[in-house]
């Protein structure tokens, strides 16, 4: 078998086991998010203590990794998800890739800090579609401060082509109690 094959399988492996471990969908309260640090809550999510966003079920991604300043989130391009002239729309990929942006800053911060996209910007650089298999958008965190965050991603399938790459700038504010 190819290595590229092996991958491709390991990949998939990987996202089914970690689907196996996630709750129910649904959203968590700024009570629920303001009790746990960036990763803390990322982490819990990824157990199963906490609910998993209903995007990632409509969209068919998950959040597979988190360490603090780099998540990933693997996904399938569907036909579900083709836009008019034949490819994966261009919100597939924002979305997968927004994901990884905000949860790489999520990652980084302290308990009782939140934070909201304040841009994105996304290159597209070849089309998807329901043939291409799993892809992967890898945030990386580039800055976290007091007041801003900024963190880059790139999306990507088993054999390494690169399909997109993004940027975002984030606004970090106190969660109210």
């Amino acid at each position: 078998m190819s290595e590229a094959f092996d991958r491709k399988e390991a990949w998939i492996a990987q996202e089914e086991a970690v689907r196996q471990g996630f709750a129910t969908p649904g959203t968590s309260g700024r009570e629920v998010v303001g009790r746990y640090d960036g990763l803390g809550f990322l982490q819990a999510m990824m157990k199963g203590e906490l609910p998993f966003p209903p995007i990632m079920e409509t969209l068919n991604f998950a959040l597979i990794e988190c360490e603090a300043g780099r998540v990933v989130f693997q996904g399938t391009p569907q036909f579900a998800h083709y836009n008019p002239i034949g490819s994966v729309h261009g919100g597939w990929y924002c979305a997968i890739l927004d994901s990884a942006l905000g949860c790489v800053v999520q990652s980084t911060l302290p308990r009782g800090k939140g934070y909201t996209t304040l841009e994105i910007k996304v290159n597209m650089i070849r089309p998807l579609t329901d043939k291409t298999g799993p892809v992967r958008a890898e945030g990386r965190i580039i800055h976290t401060g007091g007041q801003t965050a900024v963190a880059e991603a790139t999306l990507f399938d088993s054999n390494g082509k690169l399909y997109a790459s993004s940027t975002t700038t984030c606004l970090i504010f106190d969660i109210p109690q």
